[in-house]
């Protein structure tokens, strides 16, 4: 890392890109300040503090939703649409999985239809949160409660999400990273200054005369987060390779072929989405339970799927499992990488070509989706149980085995963006 940080200070063009991404992520963090015109963002504060879900979902938006501001709902409609989008055109719509086939101009054709997508989803999810949070705070939350002010709200919300999309967008093409994942990344960070104040108040403050066992809790959370870290970029990094043989064939006077290769395939090829998969469609009762607060059903909801009970971790658990599976396989495509394979006359040593590359693929992906399935549940789930066993249960409603999960993965991927530009500079003297 010592060495990647100076080779990055010695390119020019390198740090240019470093500081064009800094004064893209200091805008995202001015505009997380700026409230949206017409509510009375002060009575969420007290919301935030005793709901476990407002507390996590005000831990990924950065703060923003503690103040309403216009960054409340992130980038995370962008994320839902992009999630659709794939899915879709894995076969659900012929014309989407045509565009996808088709190289460039067909992804900035189903990059045109996720911007679309975001937008109404924006404009329903703002809507749905300000109708929550008016019902569950009363009269004075929104000012002038008419239909033209939730028509403003929505709108300027969709409006912040929009830039916020578009902020992300030229992170990747003119700074370091990719800047959906950068952003979401500066928004759980910056939310660390509230677990410090908690832990102190937690242990030193409500128990002043044990010093000692204080300090030692302390010590064990910082070598369990240690441990986490070495295991999360331990499995994040394992790849299994399949050995590929290419026939050799004639053109010509030039023989091709005949050279032996590999298709690596990471050990937790789907990355975080299951986790964010399973996480959204939990918090989906919750949020709806908001609307019926003052209900039985309502108050029934919100305490049921409460990420600091016990049924929800182990609903999250199963669903994180299989939705791996189901987003593995959807990635992947073991058809299309048999057809793909027989096309370039590849095959794997020892299995025949066709239908039968096909199921050796699907069974290897369903073992290593297995892996990491329980990988990711196990990651998600185990700060949790640690943080109640251990007196932490407030801490839960800011950090999550999820939030810790993307800050890691997010800084493996930007590491390793950062070296292959750094690699790409090394070997530009060579090809000259």
């Amino acid at each position: 890392m010592a060495s990647t940080l100076a080779g990055v200070f010695r390119a020019k063009d390198l740090r240019k890109r470093i500081l064009f991404t800094l004064m893209i992520l200091a805008v995202y963090r001015i505009g997380v300040i700026i409230p949206v015109p017409g509510v009375n963002a002060t009575m969420l504060q007290s919301l935030a503090s005793k709901s476990a879900v407002i507390g996590l979902l005000n831990t990924f938006s950065g703060g923003a939703l503690n103040r309403f501001s216009i960054f409340t709902m992130n980038i995370y409609p962008y994320v839902t649409a992009s999630i659709i989008v794939q899915l879709l055109s894995q076969g659900v719509i012929q014309r989407w999985d045509d565009w996808s086939k088709e190289g460039e101009t067909g992804r900035a054709k189903l990059t045109q239809w996720t911007r679309f997508l975001t937008v109404g989803l924006g404009i329903v999810q703002a809507v749905a949160l300000t109708f929550s949070f008016s019902r569950q705070l009363g009269a004075g939350f929104i000012v002038d409660p008419s239909i033209w002010t939730y028509a403003l709200i929505a709108i300027t919300m969709t409006a912040g999400t929009v830039f916020m999309m578009w902020l992300g967008e030229q992170i990747t093409d003119k700074g370091i990273g990719n800047g959906i994942s950068v952003i979401i990344l500066l928004s759980i960070l910056s939310r660390v200054e509230t677990v410090i104040p908690l832990l102190y108040a937690n242990w030193f403050q409500a128990h002043p005369g044990q010093i000692f066992l204080n300090v030692l809790k302390v010590v064990i959370l910082l070598a369990v987060v240690l441990l986490m870290t070495v295991f999360i970029v331990f499995v994040q990094q394992g790849v299994r390779r399949i050995a590929i043989q290419y026939a050799k064939r004639q053109v010509g006077s030039t023989v091709y072929g005949g050279q032996s290769a590999h298709i690596p395939i990471k050990v937790n090829a789907a990355g975080v989405i299951p986790v964010i998969f399973a996480t959204s469609l939990l918090f989906l009762p919750a949020i709806i339970g908001g609307f019926i607060q003052g209900s039985p059903v309502g108050q029934w909801l919100v305490n049921f799927f409460s990420p600091t009970n016990w049924i929800f971790d182990v609903l999250e658990f199963a669903l994180i499992v299989g939705f791996t599976f189901f987003y593995t396989l959807v990635q992947m495509n073991p058809q299309q990488m048999a057809e793909n394979l027989q096309k370039n006359a590849g095959s794997i040593p020892g299995i025949r070509p066709g239908k039968a590359t096909e199921d050796y693929i699907t069974r290897l992906l369903n073992r290593l989706s297995l892996i990491g399935g329980l990988f990711l549940a196990v990651v998600s789930i185990l700060p949790l149980a640690f943080m109640s066993i251990g007196g932490m249960s407030q801490i839960n409603s800011y950090y999550s085995g999820t939030s810790f999960l993307i800050v890691i993965t997010v800084a493996l991927d930007t590491m390793r963006q950062l070296e292959g530009q750094i690699l790409q500079r090394s070997y530009r003297g060579f090809i000259r």
